[in-house]
This record gives C-alpha cells, structure tokens and sequence, in this order.
C-alpha cells in the first residue's frame, strides 16, 4: 500500500511539472503588463488630483468673492435700515455710488477666439469652405465676363487702387497721431501724478492741467484728422483708416487717464513718498494691444505662432478681394445708371431687396476681417492672451443681447466709461436713460466715420442705429427667446443691411451724376439722391 501511494504521489508531481513551469516562463511578461497598468493608474491619478485641485482653487476663489459680495451688499442693506428715514434717498444714492465705484471692472483672462475653437469642428470649417467657393465663383464669373465682352483676362482691381489711393498722406497722419498719443498723455499723467499730492491747491492744478490736455487732444486727435480727410480728398479707404485711428487714439488715451488718475488721488502717500506712475512699456503695449481697457498687465501668451499671424493677414487679403468681387458684380451694375432712370416705387423696393445679399455679405466680411483676423493677428504678434473679441452673436434671440456680443472691445469701453460712469453720476439711476446715450453716442460715432469717409452726409445709419435699433433694443430685450427670435433677428438684420447699401450706393453715384452747384451747408447736408435724375 505504501509504495502504491508513494507512485501516485509521484505522478501528481510530474503532471504539475510542466503547469507550473509554463506559468514561470509567462510570469515575466504578466508582471510587465501589471506594472505598466500600475504606472498608468499612477499618473492617471495625479492627473486627476491636480485637476481637482485647480477645481478647488478655481471655486474657492468664486466662493470667497461671492461670500465678500454677500457680505458688503447685507452691511449696506443693514446700514440703510438703520439711518433715519429722513435721509433714506441720499442713503440710497450714496450706496449705489459706492456699489457702482466698488464694482470690478473688465477682467482679461486667458482664452481663444470663438471661430478658432469652432473651425475645430469639421462641419463649422465647412461653412468658411463654402465661403472660400464663392470667392472663386465670383473670380470665375468676373473673369468669364471679361473675356466675352473685351476678348481677353482683365484683372485690373482698379477699384482696390482708388479706395486706397494717397495711402501715404494717411499714413502720415497716422504716424502724427500716434506719435502724440504716445508721448503727451503719458508725461501730461506723469506730470500730474508727481505733484498731485504736493501742491497745495489740487483742484486748480488738476483744472489746469485738465484743460492744456484736453485742447492738445481737441487739435491734433480732433481737428487734424478731419482737416486731412477733407483738405486732401482721401478715397474712402484710406479716410477710414484716419478716421478709424482718430477714433481709437481717443478712446485709449482716455482709458489711460481714466483708469490711473482715480489710483493717484486715491493713494495715501507718507512724508516724501512718491506717487506710483504707471510704466512706459506698459503704456507702449496698451496702445497696440487689441483692448481698448487699460491695465497695467495683461495675461500673455508663451511664445508667438508667425504661422497662425501670416494665415490672418492673408485671410484679410482675401476679404479684401472678396469685397472687391463683391461690389463689382453685384453693386455697381445696378446703381450705376439708376440715378438716369425714372423713380418708382417698384424699382426702389426691387433694389433694396437686391442689395440685402450684397449688405450682408459686407457685413460678413467686415466682421471676420477685423474683428476676428486683424484683432487676432496683433494679439499673437503681442502675445495678448486675451481673444474674447465677440461672441456668439449670430444666436442672438434680441437686439441688446446683438449689441452687447457683436464688438465686445467697444461694447466694454462704452460699458465702462459711458454706461458705468453715467449710473454713477445719477447715483446708480436711471439705468434706461443711460442705455440710451450708449446707443446715441454709438451711432453718432458710426454716422461721424461713415460721413467724413464717403464724402457726404446721409444719416441712414443714425436713422438705423439710434432710432429703429433703441426701439428694438427695448422691444426685443433679452426676456425673448427660442429660435423664432433668432430668425427674427436675422430678418431685421438682413433688410437693414440692404436699406444701408442700396441708399448708400444710391447717394454715391447721385453725388457723381449731380454734383453741388455751390458749396454751402444746406448742399452739404440735403441728400442729392431725392433731386438728382438726368
């Protein structure tokens, strides 16, 4: 019996013999495969733990700012509930100012542009290559044309040639311009701010100070722009390069002072301290950077993509072109004899809804142009990291939502110095009353350029702007939503802009067929379009 177990003992053992070896020679790669899967985890896990950290901190921050909101705002409830009834309207007056004051202003962070993250999306980079089709179409269709009615390729883009033309004059006044804007607000601040708190009578030199400012800004970035535009006749373009600068000096020469004489009156000095100036370069990187908001740093960028700068000036070439096709083909054969046609009002009706497609497509253009290409293509180069230069505003359900989203750089400095600083004078009152001067003071500056850079007065864009686009503004507020609104929108949109280029066109070949007998205000500001037929 012993030896029968002893045997089968045995062969138990041999038959595991070679199990077990097989599972020593697999062993190595198993215990690879565990320790790689480890290591993932490892680094997956600290991936998380860091995620959740920046999380943490991220809503600690909102947290600690809302509690500090929470907090004031049940201070200054608690402090009105205790005064007097008495004084409860300059209670609340003085409150609305101090809320106002103490309100945060622009904050810049670090973010891309809208269309950059969506021309990601395959089917969004389809509708920029519908757009790009077009553009041929429109080069095959012009140079077709070409060739039947003369017998050869013309591609003389002499239209480009006159909008541009005396490009050096402007480009002399532009360097006039920038050259004060660089150098008279800055020292005029310096020299203020080092003997603000050292003179004794503050509000007299401040007034005068104030004053010899304001007359230089007066002549050279208000009379001198205008006197070259018009002593020189500029063709539009280039006016509207001058007058666009113009604009743009004004409006960050003001954030500068506006936003730094505040901080130097504010400041509590000691016995022989200095008052903090703000630093040349940084003054020299606002006057160029796309914002219009004025701080002393901004968030950038680590390095300068020349690829991604070169592909925006090359796409605002392309738009030029665009434009160019655009109003050969579609604009001028149609405007150019209607002024020696008979007026009815079947043809202007026919003509305005002919000009909607042309007026949108300008509108396209002029959007992705500037306000995504060339504000882009400066950002980089600076490396600004700041690129929130619109947002969605083709979802826009109302007009004041359109308003706030279509040009956030000038929607936040009129938000700013306009909108804020009226509320604050009116102590935190009359919020529909300062809305309104917002839309006054925007298109009396868009009816401004337009005027001096087309040669004529023809207030169809103030009529537009100030008048249908307040109504619509108020009517169609930000209550209304769901995607009739957005049709709504757009169909609104889309016969302004054809109001705006037919009459336009319209005013342009009228100023040409039936020029001013005399030169006086009254010719100057009666449109020529109502009286001109040959």
């Amino acid at each position: 019996m012993a030896a029968e177990e002893t045997s089968a003992t045995l062969r138990q053992r041999n038959a595991k013999a070679p199990m077990s070896q097989a599972e020593e020679d697999a062993s190595p790669a198993s215990n690879e495969e565990h320790i790689d899967s480890a290591g993932g985890l490892i680094q997956w896990r600290r991936h998380m733990e860091d995620v959740k950290a920046e999380l943490l901190e991220q809503i600690q921050g909102q947290l600690s700012d809302l509690l500090e909101k929470v907090i004031s705002e049940s201070v200054q409830s608690y402090s009105q509930h205790s005064k007097p009834p008495a004084n409860s309207n300059e209670t609340e007056a003085t409150s609305r100012k101090q809320r106002l004051s103490s309100e945060q202003g622009k904050v810049f962070l670090e973010r891309r542009s809208l269309l950059d993250e969506l021309f990601e999306i395959d089917h969004i980079r389809t509708i920029y290559h519908i757009f790009i089709a077009m553009l041929c179409v429109f080069i095959i269709s012009t140079v077709a044309v070409d060739f039947i009615d003369q017998g050869r390729l013309v591609l003389e883009f002499d239209l480009l040639f006159y909008a541009f033309g005396r490009f050096s004059t402007a480009v002399f006044a532009w360097l006039c311009m920038c050259s004060y804007t660089l150098v008279v607000p800055y020292k005029a601040l310096c020299l203020w701010g080092g003997h603000y708190h050292s003179v004794r009578f503050q509000g007299g030199f401040t007034f005068v100070v104030g004053s010899l400012v304001l007359a230089c800004q007066a002549c050279v970035l208000g009379v001198y722009p205008i006197y070259v535009v018009v002593r020189y006749k500029l063709p539009p373009a280039s006016s509207f390069i001058v007058i666009l600068e113009q604009i743009r000096f004004m409006m960050k020469s003001y954030s500068f002072i506006r936003e730094n004489v505040p901080k130097i009156m504010k400041a509590k000095l000691n016995q022989g301290e200095a008052a903090k100036l703000p630093e040349f370069s940084s003054y020299l990187y606002f006057l160029f950077c796309p914002t219009l908001i004025y701080r002393d740093a901004y968030p950038r960028n680590p390095c300068i993509r020349w690829k991604y700068v070169a592909l925006n000036f090359a796409q605002i070439l392309g738009c030029l072109f665009y434009g160019y096709f655009i109003l050969v083909r579609l604009c001028i054969p149609v405007f150019t004899n209607m002024s020696k046609e008979p007026f009815s009002t079947k043809t202007m009706v026919l003509t305005l809804f002919h000009a909607t497609l042309p007026g949108t497509f300008v509108l396209l253009l002029c959007f992705f142009a500037f306000l995504h290409c060339w504000l882009n293509a400066f950002a980089e180069m600076l490396r600004f990291a700041d690129r929130m230069f619109y947002k969605d505003w083709w979802n826009s359900t109302s007009f004041a939502n359109y308003y706030r989203t279509w040009n956030v750089v000038v929607h936040d400095w009129l938000y700013s110095y306009a909108y804020k600083d009226f509320l604050w004078l009116c102590g935190g009152r009359f919020r529909g009353a300062a809305m309104l001067l917002v839309f006054i003071t925007s298109a009396v500056v868009h009816e401004y350029v337009l005027t001096l850079c087309l040669g004529y007065f023809y207030p169809v864009m103030f009529c537009l702007f100030a008048i249908c686009g307040g109504v619509f503004n108020f009517a169609l507020n930000d209550k209304r939503k769901g995607a009739v609104w957005n049709v709504l929108m757009w169909t609104c949109l889309f016969i302004g802009q054809g109001i705006q280029m037919c009459l336009y066109c319209q005013e342009w070949y009228a100023q040409i067929h039936c020029p001013a007998k005399e030169k006086g205000f009254w010719e100057f500001i009666t449109p020529r379009s109502w009286s001109c037929r040959l």
